[in-house]
């Protein structure tokens, strides 16, 4: 089974986001909004699934991540979350919190090896 089919966001930690994200914007050209900047791309060859990553500041006391020395977090896009999640507690990962459903996919934490949490993101496109 395929588990990671990409990155679905870089998540980071920065002491003001909200001047972090207006410079990557007027420098760099980020389209921005609420959440930071979203990066279109297609799945397959022939253009016909659309994808995206997201890049979001987050403000530097955030508990979002899980351990205050966790400085960033990263999103992995996954197929067929439920399952995956199952076999992760086979194999002894640590599932952080449940799965939850939103209008644009499906979302759970997992700990690597290290600590350091991570997030699986199943979208609903």
């Amino acid at each position: 089974m395929k588990k990671v089919t990409g990155i679905g966001g870089i998540f980071f930690k920065c002491k003001d986001p909200e001047k972090m994200t207006e410079w990557y914007q007027k420098h760099l050209g980020l389209e921005t909004n609420q959440y930071g900047a979203i990066f279109e791309w297609y799945e397959d060859n022939e253009k016909t699934k659309k994808a995206q990553t997201q890049w979001t500041p987050f403000p530097e006391d955030t508990k979002y991540f899980g351990s205050t020395e966790q400085d960033y977090m990263i999103n992995y896009r996954v197929e067929n979350l439920e399952k995956l999640v199952e076999d992760l507690k086979k194999e002894g990962v640590t599932i952080f919190d449940s799965i939850e459903t939103f209008y644009y996919g499906k979302f759970v934490h997992i700990l690597d090896a290290e600590g350091n949490k991570i997030q699986l993101w199943e979208a609903i496109d």
